[in-house]
Protein backbone atom coordinates (compact mmCIF):
# COMPACT_ATOMS: atom_id res chain seq x y z
CA UNK A 1 0.00 0.00 0.00
CA UNK A 2 1.31 3.45 -0.95
CA UNK A 3 -0.01 5.41 2.04
CA UNK A 4 0.68 8.79 0.47
CA UNK A 5 -1.22 7.85 -2.68
CA UNK A 6 -4.15 6.54 -0.64
CA UNK A 7 -4.24 9.76 1.36
CA UNK A 8 -4.05 11.97 -1.71
CA UNK A 9 -6.95 10.16 -3.42
CA UNK A 10 -9.06 10.18 -0.23
CA UNK A 11 -8.76 13.90 0.49
CA UNK A 12 -9.46 14.63 -3.17
CA UNK A 13 -12.86 12.91 -2.85
CA UNK A 14 -14.27 15.76 -0.78
CA UNK A 15 -14.25 16.86 2.88
CA UNK A 16 -13.15 13.85 4.94
CA UNK A 17 -12.60 14.15 8.71
CA UNK A 18 -9.42 12.82 10.34
CA UNK A 19 -11.18 9.81 11.89
CA UNK A 20 -12.67 8.65 8.58
CA UNK A 21 -9.31 9.19 6.87
CA UNK A 22 -7.45 7.27 9.58
CA UNK A 23 -9.83 4.31 9.38
CA UNK A 24 -8.50 3.59 5.89
CA UNK A 25 -5.20 2.51 7.51
CA UNK A 26 -6.55 1.36 10.89
CA UNK A 27 -4.50 -1.83 10.61
CA UNK A 28 -1.26 0.21 10.82
CA UNK A 29 0.63 1.73 13.76
CA UNK A 30 -1.08 -0.04 16.65
CA UNK A 31 -1.77 2.26 19.59
CA UNK A 32 -2.94 5.25 17.60
CA UNK A 33 -6.54 6.36 17.38
CA UNK A 34 -7.97 6.78 13.91
CA UNK A 35 -8.22 10.52 14.40
CA UNK A 36 -4.47 10.58 15.14
CA UNK A 37 -3.72 8.44 12.09
CA UNK A 38 -5.74 10.79 9.86
CA UNK A 39 -3.98 13.87 11.22
CA UNK A 40 -0.62 12.21 10.66
CA UNK A 41 -1.52 11.32 7.07
CA UNK A 42 -2.46 14.94 6.30
CA UNK A 43 0.72 16.22 7.93
CA UNK A 44 2.84 13.76 5.97
CA UNK A 45 1.16 14.78 2.73
CA UNK A 46 1.71 18.49 3.43
CA UNK A 47 5.38 17.83 4.21
CA UNK A 48 5.84 15.76 1.06
CA UNK A 49 4.32 18.55 -1.04
CA UNK A 50 6.06 21.27 1.02
CA UNK A 51 2.77 23.15 1.30
CA UNK A 52 1.24 25.22 4.07
CA UNK A 53 -0.99 23.26 6.45
CA UNK A 54 -4.24 24.66 5.15
CA UNK A 55 -6.97 23.36 2.83
CA UNK A 56 -6.83 20.86 1.24
CA UNK A 57 -4.26 19.62 3.80
CA UNK A 58 -5.97 21.06 6.86
CA UNK A 59 -8.84 18.84 8.08
CA UNK A 60 -12.39 20.07 7.45
CA UNK A 61 -14.97 20.59 10.16
CA UNK A 62 -16.16 17.14 11.21
CA UNK A 63 -19.77 18.20 10.62
CA UNK A 64 -18.90 18.67 6.91
CA UNK A 65 -17.44 15.16 6.47
CA UNK A 66 -19.31 13.47 3.62
CA UNK A 67 -18.46 9.98 4.94
CA UNK A 68 -19.69 10.00 8.56
CA UNK A 69 -21.86 13.13 8.19
CA UNK A 70 -20.50 14.48 11.46
CA UNK A 71 -20.92 11.33 13.56
CA UNK A 72 -17.21 11.16 14.47
CA UNK A 73 -17.53 14.55 16.13
CA UNK A 74 -20.29 13.33 18.46
CA UNK A 75 -18.34 10.75 20.46
CA UNK A 76 -18.16 12.86 23.63
CA UNK A 77 -21.80 13.93 23.43
CA UNK A 78 -22.96 10.35 22.84
CA UNK A 79 -20.93 9.15 25.82
CA UNK A 80 -22.60 11.76 28.02
CA UNK A 81 -26.01 10.63 26.82
CA UNK A 82 -25.18 6.99 27.56
CA UNK A 83 -24.00 7.86 31.06
CA UNK A 84 -27.22 9.77 31.65
CA UNK A 85 -29.27 6.74 30.54
CA UNK A 86 -27.29 4.54 32.96
CA UNK A 87 -28.05 6.79 35.92
CA UNK A 88 -29.54 4.76 38.77
CA UNK A 89 -28.28 1.41 37.47
CA UNK A 90 -25.58 -0.45 39.41
CA UNK A 91 -23.11 -2.25 37.14
CA UNK A 92 -19.44 -3.21 37.05
CA UNK A 93 -19.24 -4.47 33.45
CA UNK A 94 -20.71 -3.18 30.23
CA UNK A 95 -20.57 -3.55 26.46
CA UNK A 96 -21.47 -0.95 23.86
CA UNK A 97 -22.68 -1.74 20.36
CA UNK A 98 -24.28 0.21 17.57
CA UNK A 99 -26.46 0.07 14.49
CA UNK A 100 -25.03 2.28 11.74
CA UNK A 101 -27.46 3.24 8.95
CA UNK A 102 -26.85 1.77 5.48
CA UNK A 103 -26.22 5.25 4.04
CA UNK A 104 -23.09 5.73 6.17
CA UNK A 105 -21.91 2.20 5.43
CA UNK A 106 -22.30 2.95 1.72
CA UNK A 107 -20.35 6.20 2.11
CA UNK A 108 -17.50 4.28 3.71
CA UNK A 109 -17.45 1.77 0.87
CA UNK A 110 -17.33 4.63 -1.66
CA UNK A 111 -14.42 6.27 0.19
CA UNK A 112 -12.36 3.09 0.02
CA UNK A 113 -13.11 2.78 -3.67
CA UNK A 114 -12.05 6.41 -4.24
CA UNK A 115 -8.83 5.72 -2.32
CA UNK A 116 -8.14 2.60 -4.41
CA UNK A 117 -8.55 0.16 -1.52
CA UNK A 118 -10.26 -3.20 -1.29
CA UNK A 119 -13.35 -3.61 0.91
CA UNK A 120 -12.80 -3.83 4.66
CA UNK A 121 -11.83 -7.25 5.96
CA UNK A 122 -10.28 -8.69 9.08
CA UNK A 123 -6.78 -7.55 8.12
CA UNK A 124 -7.40 -4.19 6.43
CA UNK A 125 -9.10 -1.07 7.67
CA UNK A 126 -11.93 -0.69 10.16
CA UNK A 127 -15.60 0.12 9.77
CA UNK A 128 -17.36 3.11 11.27
CA UNK A 129 -19.46 1.01 13.65
CA UNK A 130 -16.43 -0.57 15.27
CA UNK A 131 -14.78 2.81 15.81
CA UNK A 132 -18.02 4.24 17.18
CA UNK A 133 -18.30 1.37 19.66
CA UNK A 134 -14.72 1.70 20.83
CA UNK A 135 -14.53 5.49 21.08
CA UNK A 136 -17.86 6.00 22.82
CA UNK A 137 -17.32 2.86 24.88
CA UNK A 138 -13.97 3.94 26.30
CA UNK A 139 -15.42 7.32 27.21
CA UNK A 140 -18.31 5.63 29.03
CA UNK A 141 -15.83 3.41 30.90
CA UNK A 142 -13.76 6.43 31.94
CA UNK A 143 -16.83 8.25 33.24
CA UNK A 144 -18.37 5.30 35.11
CA UNK A 145 -15.35 3.27 36.21
CA UNK A 146 -16.90 0.12 34.74
CA UNK A 147 -15.00 -2.46 32.69
CA UNK A 148 -15.76 -3.68 29.19
CA UNK A 149 -17.00 -7.29 29.09
CA UNK A 150 -17.40 -9.01 25.73
CA UNK A 151 -18.97 -12.17 27.13
CA UNK A 152 -22.06 -11.41 29.17
CA UNK A 153 -21.86 -7.86 30.53
CA UNK A 154 -24.14 -6.67 33.29
CA UNK A 155 -25.31 -3.83 31.03
CA UNK A 156 -25.57 -3.81 27.22
CA UNK A 157 -25.83 -0.39 25.52
CA UNK A 158 -26.82 -0.04 21.87
CA UNK A 159 -26.58 3.18 19.86
CA UNK A 160 -29.16 3.28 17.08
CA UNK A 161 -27.71 5.89 14.73
CA UNK A 162 -30.10 7.82 12.51
CA UNK A 163 -29.04 10.15 9.69
CA UNK A 164 -30.60 13.56 10.13
CA UNK A 165 -32.14 12.65 13.49
CA UNK A 166 -31.03 12.10 17.06
CA UNK A 167 -29.26 8.84 17.86
CA UNK A 168 -31.30 6.58 20.15
CA UNK A 169 -29.63 5.05 23.23
CA UNK A 170 -30.97 1.62 24.22
CA UNK A 171 -30.02 0.04 27.56
CA UNK A 172 -30.53 -3.65 28.35
CA UNK A 173 -29.77 -4.85 31.87
CA UNK A 174 -28.84 -8.50 32.02
CA UNK A 175 -30.37 -10.61 34.76
CA UNK A 176 -28.59 -11.67 37.93
CA UNK A 177 -28.82 -15.09 39.55
CA UNK A 178 -29.38 -15.74 43.24
CA UNK A 179 -28.74 -19.35 44.20
CA UNK A 180 -30.00 -21.12 47.30
CA UNK A 181 -31.87 -24.13 48.60
CA UNK A 182 -35.42 -24.15 49.83
CA UNK A 183 -37.35 -26.32 52.21
CA UNK A 184 -41.10 -26.57 51.81
CA UNK A 185 -42.65 -27.02 55.24
CA UNK A 186 -46.33 -27.34 54.36
CA UNK A 187 -48.20 -29.49 51.89
CA UNK A 188 -50.39 -28.24 49.06
CA UNK A 189 -47.84 -25.58 48.11
CA UNK A 190 -46.57 -25.83 44.51
CA UNK A 191 -43.07 -24.77 43.55
CA UNK A 192 -44.14 -22.08 41.09
CA UNK A 193 -47.20 -19.93 40.55
CA UNK A 194 -50.19 -22.03 39.48
CA UNK A 195 -52.81 -19.95 37.67
CA UNK A 196 -56.40 -21.04 38.10
CA UNK A 197 -57.46 -23.10 35.07
CA UNK A 198 -61.12 -22.09 35.43
CA UNK A 199 -60.50 -18.37 34.89
CA UNK A 200 -57.10 -18.48 33.19
CA UNK A 201 -55.53 -16.61 36.08
CA UNK A 202 -57.74 -13.55 35.69
CA UNK A 203 -59.69 -14.07 38.92
CA UNK A 204 -62.89 -13.38 36.99
CA UNK A 205 -65.36 -15.89 35.66
CA UNK A 206 -67.24 -15.06 32.44
CA UNK A 207 -66.33 -11.44 33.11
CA UNK A 208 -69.16 -10.96 35.58
CA UNK A 209 -67.69 -11.69 38.98
CA UNK A 210 -64.99 -13.37 41.04
CA UNK A 211 -64.03 -16.86 39.95
CA UNK A 212 -65.72 -19.42 42.19
CA UNK A 213 -62.83 -21.88 41.81
CA UNK A 214 -60.10 -19.58 43.12
CA UNK A 215 -62.20 -17.01 45.05
CA UNK A 216 -60.97 -14.31 42.71
CA UNK A 217 -57.25 -14.79 43.47
CA UNK A 218 -56.37 -16.04 40.00
CA UNK A 219 -54.37 -18.90 41.51
CA UNK A 220 -55.22 -22.53 42.15
CA UNK A 221 -53.26 -22.51 45.41
CA UNK A 222 -52.96 -19.73 47.94
CA UNK A 223 -49.17 -19.45 47.52
CA UNK A 224 -46.10 -21.15 46.05
CA UNK A 225 -42.40 -21.35 46.78
CA UNK A 226 -41.85 -18.83 44.01
CA UNK A 227 -44.36 -16.39 45.51
CA UNK A 228 -42.73 -16.69 48.93
CA UNK A 229 -39.19 -16.10 47.60
CA UNK A 230 -39.30 -13.91 44.48
CA UNK A 231 -40.89 -10.65 45.70
CA UNK A 232 -38.27 -10.01 48.38
CA UNK A 233 -35.33 -10.67 46.05
CA UNK A 234 -36.80 -8.75 43.11
CA UNK A 235 -37.67 -5.70 45.21
CA UNK A 236 -34.28 -5.63 46.93
CA UNK A 237 -32.48 -5.66 43.59
CA UNK A 238 -34.97 -3.20 42.05
CA UNK A 239 -35.71 -5.66 39.28
CA UNK A 240 -38.61 -5.97 36.87
CA UNK A 241 -39.58 -9.54 37.73
CA UNK A 242 -38.18 -12.84 38.97
CA UNK A 243 -37.95 -16.17 37.16
CA UNK A 244 -37.77 -19.23 39.42
CA UNK A 245 -35.68 -22.22 38.35
CA UNK A 246 -35.63 -25.38 40.48
CA UNK A 247 -33.59 -28.56 40.30
CA UNK A 248 -36.74 -30.49 39.48
CA UNK A 249 -39.84 -30.08 41.66
CA UNK A 250 -41.68 -32.05 44.30
CA UNK A 251 -45.36 -32.90 44.09
CA UNK A 252 -47.62 -30.23 45.50
CA UNK A 253 -48.66 -32.54 48.35
CA UNK A 254 -45.06 -33.40 49.30
CA UNK A 255 -42.78 -31.61 51.74
CA UNK A 256 -39.22 -30.64 50.76
CA UNK A 257 -37.10 -31.02 53.87
CA UNK A 258 -33.64 -32.38 54.71
CA UNK A 259 -30.89 -30.56 52.79
CA UNK A 260 -33.41 -28.65 50.68
CA UNK A 261 -33.80 -28.30 46.92
CA UNK A 262 -31.37 -26.19 44.86
CA UNK A 263 -32.93 -23.26 43.05
CA UNK A 264 -31.99 -20.09 41.23
CA UNK A 265 -34.08 -16.94 41.31
CA UNK A 266 -33.20 -15.00 38.17
CA UNK A 267 -33.89 -11.30 38.72
CA UNK A 268 -34.72 -9.60 35.43
CA UNK A 269 -33.45 -6.05 34.76
CA UNK A 270 -31.95 -5.47 38.23
CA UNK A 271 -31.02 -1.85 38.88
CA UNK A 272 -29.16 -3.00 41.99
CA UNK A 273 -26.74 -5.91 41.69
CA UNK A 274 -25.34 -6.38 45.19
CA UNK A 275 -27.02 -6.39 48.56
CA UNK A 276 -26.81 -8.25 51.84
CA UNK A 277 -28.25 -11.65 51.00
CA UNK A 278 -28.07 -12.82 54.61
CA UNK A 279 -30.54 -10.08 55.52
CA UNK A 280 -32.85 -11.01 52.65
CA UNK A 281 -32.65 -14.66 53.64
CA UNK A 282 -33.78 -13.77 57.15
CA UNK A 283 -36.61 -11.58 55.80
CA UNK A 284 -37.95 -14.38 53.61
CA UNK A 285 -37.84 -16.93 56.42
CA UNK A 286 -39.41 -14.63 58.99
CA UNK A 287 -42.26 -13.70 56.65
CA UNK A 288 -43.16 -17.25 55.57
CA UNK A 289 -44.75 -20.11 57.46
CA UNK A 290 -44.67 -22.29 54.35
CA UNK A 291 -41.04 -22.36 53.23
CA UNK A 292 -37.54 -21.45 54.29
CA UNK A 293 -34.43 -20.71 52.24
CA UNK A 294 -30.80 -21.32 53.11
CA UNK A 295 -27.44 -20.42 51.62
CA UNK A 296 -28.37 -17.55 49.32
CA UNK A 297 -25.40 -16.63 47.13
CA UNK A 298 -24.83 -14.78 43.88
CA UNK A 299 -24.28 -17.16 41.00
CA UNK A 300 -23.03 -16.78 37.47
CA UNK A 301 -25.51 -16.88 34.63
CA UNK A 302 -24.29 -20.42 34.00
CA UNK A 303 -25.76 -21.42 37.36
CA UNK A 304 -29.24 -21.30 35.82
CA UNK A 305 -28.51 -24.07 33.33
CA UNK A 306 -26.40 -25.94 35.91
CA UNK A 307 -29.33 -26.17 38.33
CA UNK A 308 -31.85 -27.04 35.63
CA UNK A 309 -29.78 -29.63 33.77
CA UNK A 310 -27.49 -31.32 36.31
CA UNK A 311 -28.46 -34.97 36.72
CA UNK A 312 -29.39 -35.67 40.32
CA UNK A 313 -30.46 -38.49 42.59
CA UNK A 314 -33.25 -38.00 45.12
CA UNK A 315 -33.82 -39.21 48.68
CA UNK A 316 -37.43 -39.57 49.86
CA UNK A 317 -39.25 -40.34 53.07
CA UNK A 318 -42.76 -41.72 52.85
CA UNK A 319 -45.62 -43.22 54.78
CA UNK A 320 -47.01 -46.37 53.18
CA UNK A 321 -50.44 -47.84 53.93
CA UNK A 322 -51.12 -51.55 53.30
CA UNK A 323 -54.50 -53.13 52.58
CA UNK A 324 -53.79 -55.81 55.14
CA UNK A 325 -51.31 -56.41 57.95
CA UNK A 326 -47.64 -56.84 57.00
CA UNK A 327 -45.03 -58.25 59.36
CA UNK A 328 -41.70 -56.56 59.93
CA UNK A 329 -39.91 -59.64 58.61
CA UNK A 330 -41.88 -59.63 55.35
CA UNK A 331 -41.30 -55.90 54.91
CA UNK A 332 -37.54 -56.23 55.34
CA UNK A 333 -37.43 -59.11 52.86
CA UNK A 334 -39.30 -57.01 50.30
CA UNK A 335 -36.98 -54.05 50.87
CA UNK A 336 -33.99 -56.34 50.34
CA UNK A 337 -35.49 -57.25 46.98
CA UNK A 338 -35.72 -53.60 45.95
CA UNK A 339 -32.38 -52.41 47.28
CA UNK A 340 -30.03 -51.87 44.31
CA UNK A 341 -32.69 -53.10 41.88
CA UNK A 342 -33.07 -51.83 38.33
CA UNK A 343 -36.73 -50.94 37.95
CA UNK A 344 -38.70 -50.78 34.71
CA UNK A 345 -41.49 -48.22 34.85
CA UNK A 346 -44.09 -47.65 32.20
CA UNK A 347 -45.51 -44.13 32.21
CA UNK A 348 -47.88 -44.04 35.22
CA UNK A 349 -51.63 -44.00 34.73
CA UNK A 350 -51.86 -40.70 36.59
CA UNK A 351 -49.81 -38.84 33.96
CA UNK A 352 -50.22 -40.87 30.78
CA UNK A 353 -52.72 -38.34 29.42
CA UNK A 354 -49.88 -35.86 28.85
CA UNK A 355 -46.72 -37.95 28.75
CA UNK A 356 -45.52 -40.37 26.10
CA UNK A 357 -46.27 -44.01 26.92
CA UNK A 358 -42.71 -45.22 27.46
CA UNK A 359 -40.88 -47.73 29.63
CA UNK A 360 -38.13 -46.04 31.66
CA UNK A 361 -35.34 -47.78 33.55
CA UNK A 362 -34.29 -46.38 36.91
CA UNK A 363 -32.15 -47.63 39.81
CA UNK A 364 -33.10 -47.88 43.49
CA UNK A 365 -29.76 -47.10 45.12
CA UNK A 366 -30.96 -47.76 48.65
CA UNK A 367 -34.17 -48.32 50.56
CA UNK A 368 -34.83 -48.84 54.25
CA UNK A 369 -37.69 -48.53 56.70
CA UNK A 370 -39.84 -50.17 59.33
CA UNK A 371 -43.47 -50.87 60.12
CA UNK A 372 -45.15 -48.47 62.51
CA UNK A 373 -48.07 -50.86 62.97
CA UNK A 374 -49.32 -53.81 60.97
CA UNK A 375 -50.83 -51.69 58.19
CA UNK A 376 -48.38 -48.78 58.00
CA UNK A 377 -44.66 -48.30 57.44
CA UNK A 378 -42.21 -45.41 57.07
CA UNK A 379 -39.65 -45.81 54.29
CA UNK A 380 -36.58 -43.90 53.10
CA UNK A 381 -35.71 -44.34 49.39
CA UNK A 382 -32.64 -43.12 47.52
CA UNK A 383 -33.06 -43.44 43.76
CA UNK A 384 -32.27 -42.05 40.36
CA UNK A 385 -33.84 -38.81 39.30
CA UNK A 386 -37.06 -39.60 37.45
CA UNK A 387 -37.85 -42.64 39.60
CA UNK A 388 -41.62 -42.77 40.21
CA UNK A 389 -41.46 -43.64 43.89
CA UNK A 390 -45.23 -43.79 44.40
CA UNK A 391 -45.46 -46.43 41.71
CA UNK A 392 -42.38 -48.19 43.13
CA UNK A 393 -44.61 -48.85 46.13
CA UNK A 394 -47.99 -49.47 44.47
CA UNK A 395 -46.87 -51.18 41.19
CA UNK A 396 -49.43 -49.04 39.32
CA UNK A 397 -51.37 -52.08 38.13
CA UNK A 398 -48.16 -53.84 37.13
CA UNK A 399 -46.69 -50.92 35.16
CA UNK A 400 -43.71 -50.79 37.56
CA UNK A 401 -41.63 -53.93 38.08
CA UNK A 402 -40.45 -54.87 40.64
CA UNK A 403 -42.56 -53.05 43.24
CA UNK A 404 -43.10 -53.25 46.98
CA UNK A 405 -46.73 -54.32 46.52
CA UNK A 406 -45.79 -57.21 44.24
CA UNK A 407 -42.97 -58.43 46.48
CA UNK A 408 -45.28 -58.37 49.51
CA UNK A 409 -48.32 -59.68 47.68
CA UNK A 410 -50.31 -56.92 49.39
CA UNK A 411 -51.73 -53.70 47.89
CA UNK A 412 -49.72 -50.71 49.09
CA UNK A 413 -50.07 -46.96 48.64
CA UNK A 414 -47.98 -43.92 49.49
CA UNK A 415 -50.16 -41.72 51.68
CA UNK A 416 -47.59 -39.02 52.44
CA UNK A 417 -44.29 -38.16 50.77
CA UNK A 418 -41.34 -35.98 51.72
CA UNK A 419 -38.26 -35.24 49.64
CA UNK A 420 -35.16 -35.31 51.82
CA UNK A 421 -32.28 -34.54 49.45
CA UNK A 422 -31.45 -33.64 45.86
CA UNK A 423 -27.88 -34.68 45.07
CA UNK A 424 -25.82 -33.85 41.99
CA UNK A 425 -24.37 -36.92 40.28
CA UNK A 426 -21.44 -35.68 38.14
CA UNK A 427 -20.63 -32.76 40.41
CA UNK A 428 -22.21 -30.89 43.31
CA UNK A 429 -24.79 -28.19 42.74
CA UNK A 430 -22.58 -25.89 44.85
CA UNK A 431 -19.63 -26.18 42.45
CA UNK A 432 -17.44 -23.08 42.93
CA UNK A 433 -17.23 -22.40 39.18
CA UNK A 434 -20.88 -21.37 39.21
CA UNK A 435 -20.59 -18.71 41.91
CA UNK A 436 -19.31 -15.17 41.58
CA UNK A 437 -15.90 -14.54 43.07
CA UNK A 438 -16.08 -14.03 46.83
CA UNK A 439 -14.96 -10.42 46.35
CA UNK A 440 -18.09 -9.87 44.26
CA UNK A 441 -20.45 -11.80 46.54
CA UNK A 442 -20.28 -9.93 49.82
CA UNK A 443 -23.33 -10.52 51.96
CA UNK A 444 -23.85 -14.16 50.99
CA UNK A 445 -26.56 -15.59 53.17
CA UNK A 446 -27.04 -18.64 55.33
CA UNK A 447 -24.46 -21.34 55.72
CA UNK A 448 -20.89 -21.18 54.55
CA UNK A 449 -20.86 -22.96 51.15
CA UNK A 450 -18.09 -25.27 52.38
CA UNK A 451 -20.44 -26.57 55.05
CA UNK A 452 -23.11 -27.75 52.64
CA UNK A 453 -23.86 -31.46 52.75
CA UNK A 454 -24.23 -32.59 49.16
CA UNK A 455 -26.81 -35.31 49.80
CA UNK A 456 -27.24 -37.71 52.70
CA UNK A 457 -26.48 -41.38 53.20
CA UNK A 458 -29.08 -43.92 54.22
CA UNK A 459 -27.91 -43.75 57.84
CA UNK A 460 -28.06 -39.97 57.83
CA UNK A 461 -31.46 -40.09 56.21
CA UNK A 462 -32.73 -42.29 59.02
CA UNK A 463 -31.47 -39.73 61.53
CA UNK A 464 -33.20 -36.95 59.62
CA UNK A 465 -36.43 -38.94 59.58
CA UNK A 466 -36.32 -39.35 63.36
CA UNK A 467 -35.55 -35.67 63.87
CA UNK A 468 -38.39 -34.56 61.61
CA UNK A 469 -40.79 -37.01 63.24
CA UNK A 470 -40.68 -34.89 66.38
CA UNK A 471 -41.67 -31.68 64.60
CA UNK A 472 -45.11 -30.24 63.94
CA UNK A 473 -44.72 -30.62 60.20
CA UNK A 474 -43.65 -34.26 60.37
CA UNK A 475 -45.05 -36.63 57.84
CA UNK A 476 -48.68 -35.90 58.56
CA UNK A 477 -51.20 -36.80 55.88
CA UNK A 478 -52.61 -34.27 53.48
CA UNK A 479 -55.20 -32.01 55.06
CA UNK A 480 -58.75 -33.38 54.94
CA UNK A 481 -60.56 -32.45 51.77
CA UNK A 482 -57.40 -31.35 49.95
CA UNK A 483 -56.68 -32.93 46.61
CA UNK A 484 -53.33 -33.17 44.91
CA UNK A 485 -53.46 -33.21 41.10
CA UNK A 486 -50.73 -34.70 38.93
CA UNK A 487 -47.82 -32.32 39.28
CA UNK A 488 -44.92 -33.92 37.48
CA UNK A 489 -45.18 -31.87 34.30
CA UNK A 490 -41.75 -30.85 33.03
CA UNK A 491 -40.49 -27.48 34.19
CA UNK A 492 -37.17 -26.07 32.93
CA UNK A 493 -36.29 -29.44 31.52
CA UNK A 494 -36.60 -31.31 34.82
CA UNK A 495 -39.57 -33.39 35.88
CA UNK A 496 -41.03 -33.45 39.36
CA UNK A 497 -40.13 -35.85 42.11
CA UNK A 498 -42.51 -38.70 42.28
Amino acid sequence: MDVSAVTRRAVASGPVCDACLGRLVADRSFGLRNEERGRALRTTLALADDEAFEPPYEPPDVADCWVCEGLCGEFDALAERVVAELEGIEFDTYQLGSRVPPLLEENETLLREEAGLDPIDGAHGEDLGKELNREVGRRVGARTGAKVEFGRPEVQVTLDVAVGAETTVEVDINSLAVYGRYRKLRRMVPQTEWPCSACGGSGRQHGVGPCSECDGTGYRYRTSVEQEVAPTLVEAHRGREGVFHGAGREDVDALMVGTGRPFVLEVEAPHRRRTDLSTLEAEINEASDDIEVVGLRYGTHGMVEHVKELEATKTYRMVVTFDEAVTEEDLQAALDGLRGATVEQRTPNRVDHRRADLVRTRTVHDISGATTDGEHATLVVHGDGGLYVKELVSSDEGRTEPSLADLLGVDAEVTALDVMAVTGVAEPFEHPDYFLAESDAAGAGGRDPDEWTEGITADQASVVVMERAATADAIAPVEPGATAPDTDADVDGAGSDR
